[in-house]
């Protein structure tokens, strides 16, 4: 009765946590945020920590200052170089949406449909172009509306500026704090959980860090790999389909599709000949092979173990329960719960229930 009275008060206070979480979540969001950056950069603190010269050492919150002014010093690189170029790719492709139409519906599908002998079957295609169109204006003006929306509003101006000042603040004594913060939750696990939970949480906090510390710059470097290959070759949104295939690439292979077909159909609007189509092929075959033979087993390894159905899963259901905060935890939580599952898988194993003898059978 006693364990039943234990599992029902954890199960309830899951429920009321997770009731919580959904209700604050606007209000969460910058604190995940910071959380995951002090998360980032803790174990950088605990190296610069101890570093000095002869009896002389940095200590904690010196380590922390220079390890906050080089994650600054990364963002405003990535603001000022990084953000503009999408920015402006993303203004190409809107003004260059209607000819990419024009040459799908007037030559790539009417020339794929007489291979495919589907001539019959092909739906009129200018009044599909011309419902395209008007989609894309549509999108593009409601696009702009938000934009100015926001500009023009006070209380996101105010929640905008309170993100910005709040982060690095939280972020800078999270930091200072951690080591702190960790003891402090250990003090509360019971001692006779203390030597299991502590095994969960170093598996835990491998995967994480294999995760956020590995995956993000996998995703980072084929980013980049794919937009130099492209700009390279001549692909006018290189960029884009480049930055756009390594975030992608998160779900394992889909990131890699998903730029070949896009660096595809550039290529073939831009030069409409096989020899860059064939150029395209190769650059994604080689950023595969970097990720395959290189970046993935030096950085990730096969501690995360997640399906690419989990992982997508995972992004929607927490997009669809907690917005935006739920995209940043669904990934680190799904990870952290594979551990416990994976636990609770052996533990049932090594059970008297899993392996208790099949009945005889009273005919024999």
């Amino acid at each position: 009765m006693k364990i039943d009275s234990q599992a029902w008060f954890l199960l309830a206070t899951a429920a009321f946590l997770g009731w919580l979480t959904w209700l604050l979540a606007p209000v969460l969001t910058p604190f995940a945020v910071s959380l995951a950056l002090a998360y980032f950069g803790d174990p950088l603190v605990d190296r610069l920590e101890h570093a000095g010269i002869r009896n002389w050492r940095l200590g904690r919150t010196l380590a922390v200052v220079l390890v906050f002014l080089l994650m600054v010093i990364l963002l405003g690189l990535l603001l000022l170089v990084l953000v503009p170029l999408m920015v402006e790719q993303f203004r190409q492709l809107a003004e260059r949406f209607p000819s990419y139409l024009d040459w799908i519906s007037g030559t790539a599908i009417p020339w794929l449909s007489a291979q495919l002998g589907l001539e019959d079957t092909v739906p009129d295609m200018d009044q599909l172009t011309a419902w395209l169109k008007a989609y894309w204006k549509e999108i593009s003006g409601a696009a702009f509306n938000v934009l100015e929306t926001l500009g023009k509003g006070g209380q996101a101006i105010l929640t905008l500026v309170t993100n910005l000042v709040l982060i690095p603040v939280v972020t800078f004594y999270l930091m200072r704090d951690w080591d702190l913060l960790i003891r402090s939750i250990n003090d509360l696990v019971p001692r006779n959980l203390e030597n299991r939970v502590s095994t969960l949480a170093r598996e835990i906090d491998e995967v994480l860090a294999a995760f956020v510390r590995g995956q993000l710059i996998v995703m980072l470097a084929l980013g980049l790999i794919y937009s130099a290959g492209l700009w390279a070759i001549g692909i006018d949104l290189a960029f884009l389909i480049g930055m756009g295939a390594g975030l992608l690439s998160i779900v394992p292979y889909l990131g890699s599709i998903i730029g070949l077909l896009a660096g595809a159909i550039a290529a073939l609007f831009q030069f409409q000949d096989i020899l860059h189509l064939l150029l395209v092929m190769l650059v994604f075959a080689a950023g595969q092979m970097a990720e395959g033979m290189f970046l993935t087993p030096r950085l990730v390894g096969d501690r995360i173990g997640l399906h690419p159905v989990v992982v997508i899963f995972a992004v929607l259901a927490g997009g669809q329960l907690f917005g935006f905060l739920g995209i940043l935890l669904a990934l680190p939580a799904a990870a952290a719960l594979n551990v416990v599952v994976r636990h609770a898988r052996e533990g049932y194993t090594a059970s008297k229930l899993y392996s208790a003898e099949k009945p005889d059978d009273p005919e024999d």
